[in-house]
């Protein structure tokens, strides 16, 4: 039987053999840099001349509107979600990250034992009192606990990015339903106002017929316009309840039985944003950053798979007392130091195929990272493309909006001299009302064209909650 020298040099030849291979196990781990899978260009095709702002929406100049974004921001029910998931995901970091200390446990028992009197004067009670502590430590050897805190570290980075990204998103979208409900307002008192046109344009028209100079078609027509502008009235009252409601549940409240307070007319729009280079909107857009902290996440994920093949060392310590008495419990005591040694021999290949799937992963994440670059990318020109092409529609429905007025007052001078037809009037008439819609339409869409690229361009800002957690 070894005597307890040996057992000592033994163990103690195996942790050194432990540390050894480790230190050479460690030059075969993953990389902790990750891969840029996609290469950026140097610029975009455009540039802006304005400064690039953090809260991007502020460059519309509506006090309002800034207040209904932080609103959003503090009480909408998506980012609370979302800044749910990111307390999870530091939770889960926090549990594996214990795994890098000893774990200590206590324990502490009293018994008594009572017996019939059997008349030999044996104590018929006795009490034992029991205190005990036991602590364990694995070494981390490879470093498989420390990469797997890492990993969950990553991924609560990226979660963190999510909630930015999504406080991105509602800001967006709270701006897109704000330029929309103001659209739909000025829509709405369009359609009243046309109206009202159309109603004195067939007060005149009866007149008229009550002294022979027009046909009765002419009435017919003119009420048949009166009954279309009515149904455009209705149609832009209910868009407006609606992008009341749509903005009141961004808001994080209940839709609104009563019209609310908010935007009546389209704001211009500021200059152009400058575009920047697009290696620094990689590093800035928090989509991007979140990609790129979940392949980090997959890098030590694989990491601890491959450590999960080698063998562990876990040190055991305990220690323990007992008496019958509280003020004997530490004269007699019994402690114990331990040493365990854990390889895996056989595990039909499942050890392997665990690694085999963390790379997979990984790769499959890098692709996703250069997915969501090469998409960034495209985000910006698409917006700078849609823009340019919605400023040129607005500039020509101006001059048709204008052409067409002209073309109106004409033809209504003429019928009114008894030279022209009326459905000549009626048509022009039509024309001017559609191009004035058109043209309400066409300056919304120039605004969300210009909330896209901001969007596109933006970074991740500090929002209030943020704050209160630091």
């Amino acid at each position: 039987m070894p005597d307890s020298t040996s057992a000592a040099s033994f163990g103690s030849t195996a942790v050194v053999v432990c540390v050894l291979v480790a230190s050479v196990i460690s030059a075969c781990s993953p990389e902790r840099s990750v891969p840029e899978p996609v290469e950026a260009p140097a610029s975009f095709s455009q540039q802006g001349s304005a400064d690039q702002i953090d809260r991007w929406w502020t460059a519309f100049g509506d006090d309002s509107l800034n207040a209904a974004i932080d609103t959003a921001l503090s009480a909408n029910f998506t980012l609370r979600a979302a800044w749910a998931r990111l307390q999870e995901a530091r939770a889960i970091v926090d549990q594996e990250q214990a795994g890098l200390f000893p774990q200590i446990d206590a324990s502490a028992s009293a018994v008594t034992e009572r017996r019939s009197e059997d008349g030999a004067g044996r104590n018929p009670s006795e009490r034992d009192l029991e205190l005990g502590a036991a602590a364990s430590y694995e070494i981390d050897l490879w470093g498989r606990i420390r990469a797997r805190a890492n990993a969950e570290q990553a991924r609560a980075e990226a979660t963190l990015s999510d909630y930015r990204a999504a406080s991105l998103s509602i800001a967006a979208e709270v701006t897109r339903a704000w330029m929309q409900l103001a659209e739909a307002r000025r829509q709405l008192d369009l359609t009243e106002q046309q109206v009202q046109t159309n109603q004195q344009v067939l007060s005149l028209l009866r007149e008229r017929f009550g002294t022979g100079q027009i046909r009765s078609v002419d009435i017919l027509r003119q009420r048949q316009l009166i009954a279309a502008s009515e149904q455009d009235r209705s149609a832009a009252r209910a868009r407006v309840g609606v992008l009341e409601h749509q903005l009141a549940v961004l808001l994080g409240t209940s839709p609104p039985r009563q019209p609310v307070a908010g935007p009546d007319s389209l704001p211009d729009l500021p200059p152009a944003p400058e575009t920047g280079v697009p290696a620094e909107l990689i590093r800035r857009r928090p989509d991007v950053r979140a990609a790129r902290f979940r392949v980090a996440a997959a890098d030590r994920d694989l990491a601890a798979a491959m450590s999960d093949r080698y063998p562990r060392l876990t040190l055991t310590a305990s220690a323990a007392t007992s008496a019958q008495a509280a003020e004997n419990l530490f004269d007699d005591w019994v402690a114990r130091v331990a040493g365990d040694l854990l390889a895996p021999i056989f595990y039909g290949g499942a050890l392997q195929a665990e690694v085999d799937r963390a790379e997979a992963r990984k790769r499959e994440l890098v692709y996703a990272y250069g997915q969501t670059v090469l998409q960034a990318f495209r985000d910006v020109e698409d917006a700078l493309v849609l823009e340019t092409s919605q400023r040129k529609q607005v500039e020509k429905l101006i001059q048709q909006e204008e052409l067409a007025q002209q073309a109106y007052e004409q033809l209504r001078v003429q019928y009114l001299n008894g030279s022209g037809s009326y459905l000549d009037v009626l048509t022009a008439l039509r024309d001017v009302q559609r191009l004035q819609r058109d043209l309400l339409a066409a300056r919304r869409i120039l605004a969300e064209d210009r909330i896209a690229l901001y969007r596109a361009l933006a970074g991740a800002f500090t929002t209030e909650r943020e704050r209160d957690d630091t």
